[in-house]
């Protein structure tokens, strides 16, 4: 028997690079489609989450993940978990890869690989909305793709902000949302909130927004006049349409339809820009489709070093 390769964080991201790993997503859905399934356990407060996919000639995944809330009064991660890829012939483990190594990379190259195909190729200004660890990722993946982009960061807390440019010689930390929103091309939201943070009317013409952060029900980060001005985009609809409230609640209640979405990612020649001054926006929702891609991908730089 074969002995899988065992891929951690640090080895594994040298190996790697933001537009390979768009190109190996987009290819990923020239295969047929992903069967995908997740399950839940829960003792009290701690959870374990598994996310299954298959997809026909590209293999299986198992992405497990632990939750325990408490990690954090002992300074330990509140997340952990890794991703068990099997092989599409014989099913035999192929790799175990890095939780977090998967986690970081599907999360801000699902987001790029929407901005290659909606965004302006001169974009020069990109908005981060969020200074968490998901704002860090994208500052790198964007920079692959927009070289020359300045990048400004807001924050609920402003010192957090700050921190995270302080990092960066092209990022600078802005106290006003709504100023930054017109003055960005990209506006990436990358937050925790339950109810929205941007507001439609501060978009100027020709911006391109990208949504991480909302991932249950209850949870917005632009409001409905974002939607409503913009042509919209879904990583997967069976993700997003009835899972999570950026996308569920403004259809539930009217503000738009299911129609009003353009494409997903298998209709990946859909994403494209129509003029110069349309707003385009896109809900990054994730997927265990999207983790068996970026594992596989992962697993074949790894073996390419």
């Amino acid at each position: 028997m074969t002995t899988p390769d065992i891929i951690p964080f640090a080895e594994g991201e040298a190996q790697l690079d933001w537009i390979g790993l768009t190109d190996a997503i987009a290819a990923g859905h020239d295969l047929p489609k992903a069967e995908i399934a997740d399950s839940f356990l829960y003792r009290g407060g701690d959870t374990l989450l598994n996310r299954a996919a298959w997809i026909d000639g590209l293999g299986l995944a198992v992405k497990s993940a632990t939750i325990f809330p408490g990690n954090a009064a002992a300074g330990k991660p509140a997340v952990n978990g890794g991703v068990s890829l099997y092989s599409d012939a014989d099913g035999t483990l192929a790799a175990i890869v890095d939780f977090h190594l998967v986690t970081k990379w599907k999360t801000a190259g699902d987001s790029l690989l929407a901005a290659r195909r909606l965004a302006r190729a001169d974009s020069a200004v990109i908005l981060i909305v969020g200074a968490g660890t998901v704002a860090r990722s994208l500052i790198h993946a964007y920079g692959a793709a927009f070289p020359a982009a300045r990048v400004l960061v807001w924050n609920r807390t402003g010192a957090r902000a700050r921190e995270l440019a302080r990092d960066f010689a092209h990022v600078t930390a802005v106290d006003d949302l709504a100023r930054a929103v017109g003055e960005a091309d990209i506006v990436s939201c990358a937050t925790m909130s339950t109810e929205p943070v941007l507001r439609g009317d501060w978009l100027r013409p020709g911006t391109h927004v990208d949504l991480i952060g909302a991932y249950r029900p209850d949870m917005r980060e632009a409001d409905d006049a974002a939607l409503t001005r913009a042509r919209v985009f879904v990583d997967s609809v069976d993700t997003t349409v009835g899972h999570i409230g950026e996308i569920k609640d403004p259809i539930a209640r009217g503000v738009i339809s299911g129609a009003d979405i353009v494409a997903e990612y298998y209709d990946l020649g859909a994403f494209e820009r129509q003029s110069e001054d349309e707003i385009t926006l896109f809900k990054n929702g994730g997927g265990a489709h999207l983790d068996l891609m970026v594992s596989r991908y992962i697993l074949d730089r790894w073996r390419q070093r």
